[in-house]
């Protein structure tokens, strides 16, 4: 399987590079991984709801740019699906076993994900209603991601 996870914004907190590193290090005998980052646009607090959609629309442009055709993309949404881990594992499993075995994670910037990458998503998936940085946001995914790789092969892994 090759996953990338497509990310707004270069990472740069020393913990979070490292433990994202780790946990990309334990995929190795699993699956090919790829984290893809695209620049943030500048984004001041107090904007107006047109351009916050033009931030959106920008960094979504740049995250579309990187997709494939072929790629079956699931996007990081507050609004999307709450699966369980075992949930997780399982789709990913369906996905590799019907030949869908190239797939993007896409994780939005602070004002989250423009609607056309949205409409081009084959799924959203959401890791709870609370907003999550999404710098943190990358090490959760992946650490989910090895965790149901774990699951698929039967290995043990902690609760």
């Amino acid at each position: 399987m090759h996953i990338q996870i497509l990310t707004v914004g270069k990472l740069k907190e020393r913990y979070l590079v490292d433990g994202i590193a780790e946990y990309v290090k334990r995929l190795g005998p699993y699956a090919k991984m790829q984290m893809i980052e695209v620049p943030d646009e500048k984004a001041p607090e107090n904007m107006s709801p047109a351009e916050e959609q033009q931030v959106k629309v920008k960094e979504g442009e740049r995250l579309l740019a990187k997709l494939g055709a072929d790629v079956y993309v699931v996007a990081l949404a507050i609004d999307g699906e709450m699966w369980t881990s075992e949930q997780l594992a399982s789709s990913l499993d369906k996905l590799a076993t019907y030949g869908r075995s190239q797939v993007a994670f896409v994780i939005g910037g602070s004002l989250g994900l423009s609607s056309e990458l949205l409409r081009r998503a084959d799924m959203r998936l959401s890791f709870g209603r609370m907003t999550l940085p999404h710098q943190l946001m990358r090490l959760v995914l992946v650490e989910q991601i090895y965790r149901a790789m774990r699951i698929n092969r039967g290995e043990p892994y902690h609760k």
